[in-house]
């Protein structure tokens, strides 16, 4: 089993920064791709960020030059720092790891998410 837990998610003015984490924890044997997605009221949950084991990164060009993406394998936790934040920016966020197992199976997880909200 692997458990996904968020934090970092909160109130943040327009123009603001929030950084989330994102760690991974329980049967791992290799962290594979790790991203963040989002969700905002009334609509569907879109991809903002992914990050391979190999580093290379993509984002959503709507955050592209705003966000950024890291991750730490040694802790199997992913960052995402959000500068310059946009009211457009308010959503529920989540994590997705991609994980393979100590058992060699492979599984995508997700976390519980965490909401972030940017005021004017």
């Amino acid at each position: 089993q692997v458990q996904v837990v968020e934090s970092g998610g909160g109130l943040v003015q327009a123009g603001g920064s929030v950084r989330l984490s994102c760690v991974a924890s329980g049967s791992i044997f290799r962290m594979n791709a790790m991203g963040w997605y989002r969700q905002a009221p009334g609509k569907q949950r879109e991809l903002v960020a992914r990050i391979t084991s190999a580093g290379t990164t993509y984002y959503t060009d709507s955050v592209k030059g705003r966000f950024t993406l890291s991750r730490d394998n040694a802790k199997n936790t992913v960052y995402l720092q959000m500068n310059s934040l946009k009211t457009e920016d308010t959503a529920v966020y989540y994590c997705s790891t991609a994980v393979l197992e100590t058992d060699r199976r492979s599984g995508d997880y997700w976390g519980q998410g965490t909401q972030v909200t940017v005021t004017t």
